[in-house]
């Protein structure tokens, strides 16, 4: 039985395709025996500098070999990773780093400075270009054998996301979970290592995962598209005729994008043989633009918070859907159960809405250094009185059609999915009111035209650059509202509490 996630690396593109290219990005090009011994190098360095066993080692690199060179010698080293966008304001990334407390943090000699500026010291600093050496710094019966204390319900990897509190949480996934859904996903997906994938997905985003492990267990080519093409449809059509890809598993927003402007009518994607999507609602003529164009593609829409291993249901789109049609979410991925919840923890019928919850191995551990809002989360089965079982209540709302598939109807609370990212608007309520002058403030969602709409009261006028200017300081660039409403008074309800509905009644 496997325990841990590097194993499928050591009997699986090690050992099977060393020569192969593994990883291609704007400035590298590495086979998997280099990256394994880049990696190998890397844990070698981490011991070097504690003995931390368990513990999420946060990673501080731009998405590229670098990226997957660190994140496999952290898993050689018995620890997990928590890959950090370079890109986080200053007071976001120093958040996540007192929450996760490492003794160690991998980067590089271009990004050290940033760190250094948020007061880390030089030897917590372990920059990856000392492991690029051809040097062999590891003993491999030294790494091999501390493998053997890691079990699989040991932390494998941490991922961030949106935090009310203005501090993300750091979400805490298993060897186990990314084991049961990655075996699967190669089983039922057709997945083999012939995959050239187009990777679009940030490092911090739960699509990376099963990327990742596709590219050491199979030997799949990993080819990083860059940041200067990722969000220009045209730039980004070219580059996917410019390289031999045959796999992508995007954020639907980009695709979206694609079709509006009819990009590919104007090209030959035939290559491509698997199209998968996660993160967001893909709309069905969006959806329709591109089956027309890739007709021998096979198109997979995953759902799952990132509370649940990637993804906790797929649909495989086996059949025409008219444009006006909902495209669903399918079915449970295998060792999963979707429980749908009326109000009153009963299991609801057929085309009756309620909350998805989810029970099984994929499951988190829960939040790092968050045991109240894990425990909200995280809660007993109320249908197993037997016995403690832990499901996740998403907070999302759907319903079973009359063909046995599941069907997202959205968000039960406030929060939302924008450009593929989950995000709480609490968060960005929490920053707007920093702001010098704010009184009060309403952030909403129209999700019509993909919009961010704040709504504010303030002694004074400000202006949408003003606000836009101090929120950059603590949010990223995709959490920024793009729609500002200053009011003299928000609209309250009876009870004296802002009226949010009436709020997202008047943009939606």
């Amino acid at each position: 039985m496997q325990i841990n996630v590097i194993e499928y690396f050591e009997k699986g593109a090690l050992a099977g395709c060393r020569d192969k290219v593994a990883v291609i990005d704007q400035e590298h090009q590495f086979t998997f025996g280099q990256i394994g011994h880049f990696a190998k190098n890397c844990a070698a360095l981490i011991l070097r500098n504690g003995s931390m066993m368990r513990r999420p080692i946060p990673v501080f690199l731009p998405k590229s070999a670098q990226n997957i060179i660190a994140d496999l010698g952290i898993l050689y080293s018995g620890n997990a990773y928590a890959n950090l966008d370079v890109k986080s304001p200053p007071q976001r990334l120093k958040g996540m780093l007192q929450n996760l407390n490492a003794d160690i943090i991998v980067t590089s000699a271009q990004y050290a400075d940033a760190l250094r500026a948020l007061d880390i010291p030089s030897d917590r600093l372990l920059l990856i270009e000392q492991a690029m050496t051809t040097e062999t710094l590891y003993d491999q019966a030294v790494l091999l054998k501390r493998l053997e204390a890691v079990i699989d319900t040991d932390p494998y990897c941490l991922i961030h996301t949106s935090g009310s509190t203005g501090i993300p949480k750091g979400v805490a996934l298993n060897h186990r979970s990314t084991i049961d859904f990655v075996d699967w996903a190669f089983e039922r997906l057709e997945l083999d290592g012939s995959e050239v994938m187009g990777s679009l997905a940030p490092i911090y985003f739960d699509a990376y995962t099963l990327e990742f492990c596709l590219c050491i267990a199979k030997g799949a080519t990993w080819v990083v598209v860059p940041d200067q093409t990722a969000t220009f449809p045209v730039k980004l059509v070219d580059f996917l005729v410019k390289n031999p890809i045959n796999f992508i598993f995007w954020v639907p927003t980009i695709m979206v994008n694609i079709a509006n402007l009819d990009l590919l009518s104007k090209v030959n994607l035939e290559r491509i043989k698997k199209v998968f999507f996660i993160g967001e609602v893909f709309p069905t003529k969006h959806l329709n633009y591109w089956r027309r164009h890739i007709p021998g593609a096979m198109f997979v829409n995953l759902y799952g918070p990132i509370e649940i291993t990637v993804a906790c249901t797929y649909f495989i789109v086996d059949r025409e859907l008219s444009d006006e049609e909902k495209l669903p979410v399918g079915f449970p991925c295998r060792n999963t159960e979707i429980l749908i919840l009326t109000e009153q923890n009963r299991l609801a019928k057929v085309d009756e809405p309620g909350e998805i919850c989810v029970r099984g191995s994929s499951l988190a551990l829960g939040y790092w250094n968050n045991p109240e809002r894990t425990a909200r989360g995280f809660v007993q089965n109320p249908l197993n009185p037997h016995h403690p079982e832990l499901i996740y209540r998403t907070g999302d709302l759907g319903h079973w059609n009359s063909r046995g598939e599941i069907m997202f109807l959205g968000r039960q609370d406030f929060q939302i999915k924008h450009l593929g990212y989950r995000i709480e608007l609490g968060e960005i309520e929490h920053a707007a009111l920093q702001v010098e002058g704010m009184r009060n403030c309403c952030v909403v969602y129209n999700q019509g035209k993909k919009e961010i709409t704040m709504f504010f009261e303030c002694d004074r006028q400000l202006s949408p650059a003003f606000i836009r200017e101090r929120l950059s300081a603590a949010l990223p660039k995709y959490m920024l509202p793009t729609v500002f409403n200053q009011m003299d008074l928000l609209p309250r309800n009876p009870n004296g509490k802002i009226d949010r509905q009436k709020l997202v009644s008047s943009v939606n």
